[in-house]
């Protein structure tokens, strides 16, 4: 009994832990957004709250948590309300099984792609019922167009990683992270390159971001299906994009870039590089992809949205089906 009790306490502790640090990245997270597109852009970002506008997000944080929460009078209240709840327990449930480094993580199961696909997929309810429950003919068709891009692009996303499961031979992250290992370059990148495009573009329309940004397109739709949310349900909904993001970010560091390993080939030339901390090496590896989200932010046009269905279905899906029977004839000949 009492070790059971260990057991639960070291869990809630380890949990209460990593979830604190991941919030204090994704705060920051916003900070360096603003502050990339602000130099791409040819101005200085967020400047004014602390030196250099380091405090900026502490302050966006305080003013939403105080604004005042406006519930329209026609929305479906119980609906309208548990909307943002369901997005942001789908994107921090993902990180339930992301491991950091071999001794970082909350829980190790076997089936752990399956799992984050899974669970990814819940999120999309919270955007469907935030739509539907607004009474809002913007939320409602960006609540719709949300659908579409997301089971469009999820089978692409999900078919993006099926070779690597074929060359990992498990569907668990640590033993697809020491499978990469093995390899001189230390990673699945450059064999699995066609599924790594794949797995970039839909990682860009999976969180709705640009140029896949549809659902929330400002232009036409004002702010899509969270368009009637304000003070704290607003910031559930932004949490969870920017959760969603490095949910993303760690699959690809772990499926393509090695994780937290070091590429043998890189320790011969650099042996002071084996000191590294393997947490940092899989941060550093997590943020080069959160700097392409913030770079193509700041680059490239939104995608019309029969451009969008197209590229999901008459290009990703093939490439992807094709890097699965390359990677299996590979695979059985070699």
């Amino acid at each position: 009994m009492k070790e059971t009790l260990y057991v639960i306490l070291i869990t809630i502790l380890k949990t209460a832990l990593y979830f604190g640090i991941l919030m204090l990245h994704v705060a920051y997270a916003t900070y360096a957004e603003r502050k990339i597109i602000g130099h791409i852009q040819l101005r200085l970002g967020p400047m004014v709250v602390g030196p250099h506008g380091l405090l900026q997000p502490i302050a966006d944080i305080i003013k939403l948590i105080f604004k005042e929460d406006i519930i329209p009078s026609n929305v479906d209240k119980k609906i309208f309300t548990i909307a943002p709840l369901i997005s942001l327990t789908a994107a921090l449930s993902t990180f339930a099984v992301i491991p950091v480094s071999p001794q970082w993580f909350i829980a190790d199961i076997n089936v752990g792609i399956l799992y984050v696909l899974g669970i990814l997929g819940l999120g999309t309810y919270g955007i469907i019922f935030a739509g539907w429950s607004s009474n809002s003919k913007y939320a409602f068709l960006g609540g719709l167009r949300s659908v579409a891009q997301m089971i469009s692009y999820e089978i692409a996303l999900a078919m993006s990683i099926v070779g690597v499961i074929i060359m990992a031979e498990s569907f668990n992250f640590i033993e697809i992270v020491n499978r990469q290992a093995q390899y001189p370059l230390g990673m699945f990148l450059f064999p699995q390159i066609i599924g790594y495009f794949v797995f970039l573009v839909a990682m860009l329309a999976e969180t709705n971001r640009v140029p896949f940004d549809l659902p929330e397109a400002e232009t036409e739709l004002v702010a899509g299906y969270f368009v009637e949310y304000s003070g704290i349900r607003f910031s559930l909904f932004y949490l969870a994009e920017y959760l969603a993001m490095f949910c993303m970010s760690a699959l690809a560091t772990i499926c393509f870039w090695g994780g937290w390993t070091i590429p043998p080939l890189l320790v011969k030339i650099f042996p002071f590089l084996s000191f590294v901390p393997p947490v940092l090496w899989f941060i550093l590896k997590v943020y080069l992809h959160m700097f392409l989200f913030f770079w193509f932010r700041g680059t490239l046009p939104r995608y019309r949205y029969d451009q969008l269905m197209a590229i999901g279905w008459k290009v990703l899906i093939p490439l992807a089906l094709l890097n699965i029977v390359l990677t299996s004839l590979i695979k059985y000949y070699l």
